[in-house]
């Protein structure tokens, strides 16, 4: 997922999927922790996914109050 994408994407659509990258992530965690993790990597690229939805709209939000 790249930014590009996530920028066309409503804040509604953007909550939700956090929602569900948050939800990976905590699954990803458990099956590390149980010892049935097999693709490490994912770990990561979940977390940063997560950053960059956060920060999609966090500029959303800030282009909206400074459109006020």
């Amino acid at each position: 997922m790249d930014a590009t994408e996530l920028k066309s994407k409503t804040p509604d659509q953007l909550k939700d999927q956090l929602v569900a990258l948050k939800k990976e992530a905590f699954n990803l965690r458990f099956q590390q922790a149980t010892g049935q993790l097999e693709n490490t990597a994912r770990m990561r690229s979940v977390r940063r996914d997560v950053a960059r939805v956060k920060t999609i709209l966090n500029q959303k939000a800030a282009d909206a109050a400074a459109s006020n």
